[in-house]
């Protein structure tokens, strides 16, 4: 068990992100901290992690306990042999096997430093440390290293295939506390799934996690600690069932206080009717009275705030939407696209998979007219019109000398500034987050940027690279029930499952032997055998 005793933490200018927090995080469960952007969840890991001090309070972890914490600097091991940094997770087993070698391969080592040798082999021995290397490389495998990468140095393997070995290095000591800072990033869908079913099959550790996956922390958590009001809330559930019920409450609360507002206004009519009747005076004052003993529920203001996204088509587009035919495209010697054909129909709300990001990009950006095919066709219905963000949204922003009512009006059909500044206050830009400069924007902002200007444009096709990429829970679930009201096209790549889940009504997935192209939903998708078999090819 790890927990936290009266626990503050505050920054320079005596902002406050937490005070006087006292938690338990209990073994076998699963608790993913969630919380809106800037509440501290990062910071209440690091300070689980010991990485930083509170302010106030401590952390309490038996001093016999281990802690692992997925590590962030993906260049932190650039000289370290692949098996080896995976090792290194069991902090003890790894220590003493190399000081073990060291020892065995010293032609002076004397007879103190072979017996001291000897017992370190009966500490590893109880350690399991002669399965360690095996273990280390069934691990490496799942998550789609192969067997090829295992004694490579870290510098020689890709930016995914870094992150994949970071994560078989936090859990490969079977830690007594892991905690994990959005460890999906950079994982494909075999390497997601493998880390899902770990994190349900370990039963004695207590599992931190923070993660903007939905789909992910609807299957492993078995609770969720919500950074709000300055403390950690904790709930039993998965994030739909905190979600749901969040919003349960907030509804009958609301639904309460209408009632009493009602009932307010009742009196307050009744009061300056009859009070200067003589007949009613009793009736009026008791009325008073009981008007001013009327308090409405006293609700806190949570830091949590919903953007209100909403795409509304200003012409229905007609029968002929999208032909495709034979597009190919080579990036820098690579051809990515190879005689892609495909026709897509009015309503389509269409996910397009590949193994590589680049191939997704690569299409949508062909499709949006900012990239040129090689060779092929691509026939838009002339009742069409797109509106496209794209994955990398720099060249909106960079450079750009406007504030953002500045940056936002040429996109708008009413350029009054009231207009401007009221769509900006709808996507989270109020008062005087009107008037920032664009170019200084988050990444998260940036992207609600692009959507209020994809809003604006009345298109009747939306074209997506990524669009959750950069954004909090509260935009993701904003963006995510948009797109499952809007009622024209959707043509999108993305990796949160959740969102593919409850947006995509047809599958189409790149693949180097030819296109698949399904009309379904997504987990149908992949529990198909042929798309698991897929999958096995693909990642193994």
């Amino acid at each position: 068990m790890i927990s936290t005793s009266n626990l503050s933490m505050s920054f320079s200018g005596n902002k406050k992100l937490f005070s006087d927090v006292s938690v338990k995080f209990t073994p076998g469960n699963c608790y993913g901290l969630i919380g809106a952007n800037g509440a501290g969840k990062s910071t209440f890991v690091k300070i689980l992690s010991g990485e930083i001090s509170p302010t106030e309070g401590e952390v309490i972890l038996d001093k016999k306990k281990s802690l692992a914490v997925l590590k962030q600097d993906h260049f932190a091991h650039e000289e370290d042999v692949v098996i080896d940094v995976v090792m290194m997770g069991h902090e003890e087993l790894y220590g003493i096997m190399k000081e073990q070698e060291r020892i065995y391969a010293d032609p002076e080592a004397t007879d103190d430093d072979y017996m001291r040798a000897g017992e370190m082999g009966e500490r590893i021995e109880e350690l399991d440390g002669w399965s360690a290397e095996t273990n280390a490389e069934k691990m490496l495998t799942g998550l789609g290293i192969g067997a090829d990468l295992h004694r490579k140095l870290m510098k020689e393997l890709t930016e995914p295939e870094k992150v994949k070995v970071l994560l078989a290095q936090a859990i490969f000591g079977e830690p007594d506390v892991l905690l994990l800072d959005e460890p999906t990033n950079g994982l494909d869908i075999k390497a997601i799934r493998w880390l899902e079913n770990f994190l349900l099959n370990i039963e004695d550790t207590t599992v931190i996690v923070i993660s903007h996956d939905r789909h992910f922390l609807n299957k492993v958590c078995t609770h969720i600690a919500d950074i709000d009001y300055g403390q950690v809330k904790m709930f039993v559930g998965n994030y739909d069932f905190w979600y749901e019920s969040n919003q349960l409450m907030a509804t009958l609360i609301n639904n309460k206080n209408k009632k009493l507002e009602q009932k307010r206004e009742e009196l307050k009519n009744f009061i300056s009717r009859f009070s200067a009747n003589a007949s009613k005076s009793k009736q009026a004052t008791a009325r008073k009275k009981q008007l001013e003993s009327l308090q409405l529920e006293d609700m806190q203001v949570s830091n949590r705030k919903y953007p209100f996204v909403e795409f509304k088509s200003d012409r229905q587009a007609g029968n002929n939407l999208l032909k495709v035919e034979n597009l190919c495209k080579t990036v820098e010697g690579v051809k990515i696209l190879d005689n892609v054909s495909f026709t897509i129909n009015t309503g389509d709300k269409v996910v397009f998979l590949a193994k590589n990001d680049i191939v997704k990009t690569t299409l949508l950006s062909i499709l949006a007219g900012d990239m040129e095919a090689d060779s092929g066709e691509i026939t838009w219905g002339v009742t069409t019109s797109q509106a496209y963000m794209p994955r990398d949204n720099s060249k909106f922003f960079e450079g750009v000398d406007a504030d953002l009512i500045d940056w936002l009006r040429p996109y708008s059909p009413d350029q009054h500034d009231s207009f401007v500044r009221g769509f900006l206050g709808r996507m989270l830009f109020s008062g005087e987050d009107a008037m920032k400069s664009a170019k200084v924007l988050s990444g998260g902002e940036k992207v609600r940027c692009m959507l209020s200007k994809m809003m604006l444009s009345g298109a009747n096709v939306l074209l997506f690279d990524n669009p959750t990429d950069h954004l909090d829970l509260e935009s993701i679930t904003s963006l995510n029930k948009a797109l499952i009201k809007f009622d024209g096209t959707i043509l999108f790549g993305a990796h949160d499952h959740e969102f593919i889940q409850t947006v995509a009504t047809r599958i189409i997935e790149i693949t180097p032997k030819g296109l698949v192209d399904k009309l379904t939903d997504y987990d149908s998708y992949l529990d198909d055998e042929a798309t698991q078999e897929r999958l096995e090819e693909l990642y193994s």
